[in-house]
């Protein structure tokens, strides 16, 4: 097990650096609450391929280019599965097409190999499992190089919050928006659903296989602040 209760105060604080994010409550009354958790060259003998490849290399996102960027990646989206694969199995989410944002982050991130070693960090009984997150420094290095960056709500488009639903939570920064923590996502287990988080995350996708992989992962014994006593890894994601 890689997670220390001691370790707890020094990683909650690396996730405060990195970009934290606002968890979503099993208790109603309760989900307004934060969580924390070279050799010199002329121009002309530069190839150009070169160029732009160190650009991409070299490119980060921001909350000032994210949303040009997010909207510019979704035009050219043909798919719309990512498959997950976990220490304890498999499992398929189909994403929304009208919830484009959080669609695009979500595939943008599954392509740039972010969830691969990442683990489901919080895990509530008939409620919820979250993950896009770890205990490992690399999630914090892989996080600083894609960027720093929050996502608009989208929570208008009539989908609510049903089993198998894949949502956002939110930043808990300075954020009276309500404004997406694009790394993390949380995925209902509640049966038929948990509808008081309606208005407050986005859902941007639904399980289409493997719903009992995600009840598996539900099960797990949890210890302190809903952190699974085994860590369950996500070995990786792949935009089907």
């Amino acid at each position: 097990m890689l997670l220390r209760q001691s370790a707890l105060p020094t990683i909650l604080f690396l996730f405060l650096i990195v970009s934290c994010g606002e968890s979503p409550k099993k208790d109603k009354d309760k989900v307004e609450e934060n969580i924390a958790k070279t050799d010199t060259v002329t121009t002309t003998q530069i190839d150009s391929t070169a160029i732009e490849e160190e650009e991409e290399e070299t490119f980060q996102l921001t909350e000032e280019n994210a949303i040009d960027f997010f909207f510019d990646y979704s035009k050219n989206l043909k798919k719309d599965k990512v498959k997950i694969t976990t220490t304890m199995g498999s499992f398929t989410v189909q994403l929304y097409d009208d919830v484009p944002y959080h669609k695009a982050n979500f595939i943008y991130l599954a392509r740039q190999k972010y969830f691969d070693s990442t683990q489901f960090h919080r895990v509530v009984k008939d409620f919820i499992i979250q993950g896009g997150n770890s205990d490992d420094k690399r999630t914090a290095r892989k996080r600083g190089k894609i960027g720093r960056y929050l996502l608009p709500p989208d929570a208008k488009k009539g989908y609510k919050h049903h089993r198998g639903t894949i949502s956002m939570p939110s930043s808990e920064r300075d954020n009276p928006h309500k404004l997406a923590s694009p790394y993390e996502f949380f995925i209902v287990v509640t049966e038929p659903g948990s509808y008081h988080l309606d208005g407050s995350y986005t859902p941007f996708g639904r399980v289409i296989e493997g719903m009992d992989v995600v009840d598996a992962i539900n099960n797990v014994p949890v210890g302190d602040g809903d952190w699974p006593f085994k860590n369950v890894y996500i070995l990786k994601a792949e935009v089907l």
